[in-house]
This record gives C-alpha cells, structure tokens and sequence, in this order.
C-alpha cells in the first residue's frame, strides 16, 4: 500500500488529523492517542476492501512547532549547530514567530533524519 500521508494540526483540546487524500478526519489529546485513532479512522474507511491499514502505511506531517512538541529530546541548540544555521533563526521557526522556506524546512529535516538513521544505527556494549 502506498503511504497515506495525514497532516497533524494542534487544536485548543489537542490535536486533530486528516488524511490528504482520502475523507478520513480524527482527533486526539496526544500524538500517540492521535495515531492510534487516525489507524482505526482508515481501517474503517478501506474495510470494504479487505485492505488492512498498519501505523506503517500511515506519513505522519507534523510543522515545526508540533514537531519540537513531540519530541522534546531533541535539542534545538545542537541541531542548529549539526545542519549549521543560526540557533536564533531555528528558535524562530520553533516557536512559529518566523515561518521557515521549503529550502530551510529541508535543510532542518534532512538533519533530523540524519540523527534518526544515526541512531538506529547504534549498539550498546552489553
């Protein structure tokens, strides 16, 4: 199956989820509450298709300010240094007081996935 792509928004209650291409709307107070929803939401959608939707299937899009939410551990200081722009700049974008061009907003996500493939890479000594 082709990866359905939701875009995630923040809400006064929480946050709310649509999927791009297809009708499919739900809601959640957290984005684990919010995936697990929008994979019961799709599931009901295709059930006449006999096509079951795993959290696979599902791109989560998040902007920039949900995605320093999220995730927390990720520092913004040494991210800005690691992709080299200024630190005030990424704070900017953070707390959505500059909104970022495509050009930066790839620029700050392929060093994020940079740090993911890093590490998924990584072993502990046991």
């Amino acid at each position: 199956m082709k990866k359905i792509v939701t875009i995630v928004e923040k809400t006064e209650t929480g946050y709310s989820a649509y999927a791009e291409n297809y009708p499919v709307f739900t809601v959640g107070n957290n984005l684990d509450e919010l995936k697990s929803n929008i994979l019961e939401a799709l599931n009901l959608y295709f059930e006449g298709e006999h096509v079951p939707v795993k959290l696979d299937d599902i791109k989560i899009t998040l902007d920039l300010p949900q995605f320093f939410e999220f995730y927390k551990v990720i520092n913004a200081k040494a991210l800005s240094e690691r992709i080299g722009m200024n630190q005030s700049l990424l704070a900017q974008y953070i707390n959505g007081n500059k909104k970022p061009s495509s050009a930066q907003t790839q620029r700050i996500l392929k060093g994020v996935q940079q740090i993911g493939r890093e590490l998924s890479e990584i072993g502990f000594l046991l």
